[in-house]
C-alpha cells in the first residue's frame, strides 16, 4: 500500500544529506504524514479526479463556486489554461477538477507542476513536471513534447510558485511573481488559445511573513514551501470562487509585444477581475 515517507522523499532527493531526527519529525508534522497516510489507507483504490474530488470535500471540507464557467471553450480544440497560483496546491487541484468536469468527454487534462509532486503518486499521472534544480530526463521532455502536440489540454500556473506579499504601487498585495514568457511561447507555436482564471484565496500570515523575512536574510532556499501541505490543511472549511475569463486567441500574441510582455499583459488581465469582485 502506498505511503508518504519523508526519509524516502529526503533520500531520493539529497541522498547523502544526513539529515537530524528532530528535522525529520518537525517535518512529518508540519507536513501532516500522518493524516494523508490515513486518508490513503481509507482510500487505497482512488486515482485523478475521484482522489482529488474526496480530498478538496471530505479531507479538507472545502468548497468552491465558479464565475464565467460559460467561457470555457466548448469546441474541439485544445487550449492553454493560466491561473495565478495563490495557494499552491489546493487551487490546482479544484482548478483541475472544474476544467475536467466542464471538457470530460473531449479530452485529457495536464497540470505543469514542480516535480516534486510526482510523489503524490495518485494523481502523478495527472502532472506534467517540470524541475528548477535539475534537467529532466530525456523521457520527461519527449513526453511534455508530445503533450504539446497531442489534443491534451494544459494547466500552468506561469509565476512558478506560489504568490507571495509585495510592495505594487505603494501598497503591499498578495500577487503572483512574474509571469513566465512559456505559455505565449506554447501558444504562439501550437496555436493554442489562453483561457486566463483567476482564483480567489490566500495562505496564512505566518506564510508571508516567514517568506519575506527568508528573503530579507538572503536565503535563497525557498522554506516557506515546506508548508504548504500545511496551507492546505489550514484551508479546512474554506469556500473558494474561480474567475474563468474570455479566452485570448493566439493570434493575439503577435510581435508587437515581445513574449515577456504579452505574460504581462495576460497577468494584468487576471488581476483586474481581483479588482472588479471586490
Amino acid at each position: 500500500m502506498l505511503q508518504f515517507d519523508i526519509r524516502a522523499i529526503l533520500k531520493s532527493k539529497a541522498p547523502n544529506a544526513k539529515v537530524p531526527e528532530f528535522l525529520i519529525r518537525y517535518l512529518e508534522r508540519i507536513t501532516h504524514i500522518q493524516e494523508m497516510n490515513a486518508f490513503l489507507r481509507k482510500y487505497p483504490d482512488k486515482k485523478n479526479y475521484e482522489f482529488i474530488d474526496l480530498v478538496v470535500s471530505e479531507e479538507l471540507g472545502c468548497s468552491a463556486s465558479i464565475e464565467g464557467i460559460e467561457h470555457i471553450p466548448t469546441d474541439n480544440r485544445p487550449v492553454i489554461f493560466v491561473s495565478n497560483h495563490p495557494l499552491g496546491g489546493l487551487d490546482g487541484m479544484i482548478i483541475a477538477q472544474m476544467i475536467h468536469r466542464s471538457r470530460a468527454n473531449q479530452r485529457e487534462l495536464k497540470v505543469i507542476v514542480n516535480e516534486l509532486l510526482m510523489f503524490m503518486e495518485p494523481i502523478a499521472g495527472l502532472w506534467a513536471p517540470v524541475s528548477k534544480t535539475s534537467r529532466l530526463s530525456r523521457e520527461q521532455v519527449e513526453q511534455q513534447k508530445q503533450m504539446w502536440e497531442s489534443q491534451t489540454d494544459v494547466l500552468t500556473f506561469p509565476a512558478g510558485a506560489c504568490s507571495r506579499l509585495q510592495r505594487i504601487n505603494h501598497r503591499w498585495e498578495i500577487q503572483d511573481l512574474k509571469w513566465q514568457k512559456n505559455f505565449v511561447q506554447r501558444a504562439r507555436e501550437y496555436q493554442r488559445d489562453v483561457v486566463p482564471i483567476y482564483f480567489e484565496g490566500k495562505n496564512s500570515r505566518f506564510f508571508y511573513v516567514l517568506a519575506l523575512l527568508r528573503k530579507w536574510l538572503g536565503i535563497k532556499l525557498n522554506i516557506e514551501m515546506l508548508y504548504l501541505v500545511d496551507e492546505m490543511y489550514g484551508a479546512h472549511g474554506k469556500h473558494f470562487r474561480v474567475h474563468v475569463l474570455p479566452p485570448i486567441p493566439y493570434t493575439t500574441f503577435d510581435n508587437s509585444r515581445t513574449p515577456s510582455e504579452w505574460a504581462e499583459y495576460v497577468k494584468n488581465k487576471v488581476y483586474e477581475t481581483n479588482h472588479t469582485t471586490c
